[in-house]
């Protein structure tokens, strides 16, 4: 007999800190605790505590939420946030990563005017990839658009795909941006796509970061195709709440896209059984 059955994967969904913005990364521990995230992914950035790993081990240990991932401090205003140097920023994510028993360091690639990091950029992830069990996520971005103008802010490529890299992080905001198609990107990324951003967006030239199911993204079908291949990477909740009017609405969008991915990664499968 065929009975249908939930199969729901081994995937561990968590809240980034930077989905709280612009409240703490210490807030952000309080609300992954209360509404039941299986962690957080630590965006490094100007909180002095996200840079901080004694005061971040106190608060996941506080909160018993364990911290998965690491965010190295890539964006433009983090470019003075553990050295002016990019890959020392990445050895200090690591470092960061290994001591806090995160799986993953997600890292974008390099901008256009870092020529000699572009340059390296890809021999030297995998390099550092060779050196630690952390993985190494470089995470698909976007052209930066204004009006009628696009401009390639990134190198080798905003496409991480057309390069060759250990793992991948898929960012569902971003393929909104590059009005790029998000399953086909899943598709070149193969077995190497290893963490997930999930967010939403309509196409706009801002990096929205909706929550799921508010834009035009296959947030839902990429989440019930996962489920069906048994994905084992993270999925990391980074959406926008700075326009939220109070922390109760904020508290409510980012429970709201919890469970908007609990739903979507319980997937219906049929087994036989005896």
């Amino acid at each position: 007999m065929v009975n249908p059955v939930v199969r729901i994967p081994d995937a561990k969904v968590a809240l980034s800190t930077a989905s709280v913005y612009p409240e703490s990364t210490a807030t952000a521990f309080e609300i992954a605790a209360r509404l039941g995230y299986d962690g957080v992914e630590v965006m490094v950035w100007n909180d002095p505590v996200s840079q901080d790993i004694e005061a971040l081990r106190r608060l996941s240990d506080y909160h018993r939420v364990p911290i998965l991932a690491v965010h190295a401090p890539c964006l433009l205003i983090t470019q003075r946030v553990w050295s002016t140097d990019p890959w020392t920023k990445l050895q200090r994510a690591q470092a960061a990563a290994e001591k806090l028993g995160a799986s993953t360091v997600v890292v974008h690639p390099p901008f256009r005017w870092q020529r000699q990091y572009a340059r390296d950029f890809v021999t030297g992830i995998w390099r550092m990839a060779d050196e630690t069990d952390v993985r190494f996520a470089v995470e698909n971005m976007y052209p930066w658009r204004y009006r009628d103008r696009e401009m390639l802010a990134y190198a080798p490529e905003w496409d991480v795909t057309k390069d060759d890299y250990r793992h991948y992080t898929l960012d569902l905001s971003h393929t909104a941006t590059a009005r790029s198609d998000a399953l086909d990107m899943v598709d070149r990324m193969g077995d190497r796509l290893g963490h997930l951003h999930l967010a939403d967006g309509r196409g706009s030239a801002k990096d929205e970061h909706l929550v799921p199911g508010r834009g035009t993204q296959p947030c839902a079908e990429l989440l019930e195709r996962l489920a069906l291949t048994g994905f084992d990477g993270h999925v990391v909740i980074e959406v926008n709440t700075r326009r939220a009017m109070s922390g109760a609405e904020r508290e409510a969008d980012l429970a709201e896209a919890l469970a908007f991915t609990r739903l979507h990664l319980a997937s219906s499968v049929r087994v036989r059984r005896a």
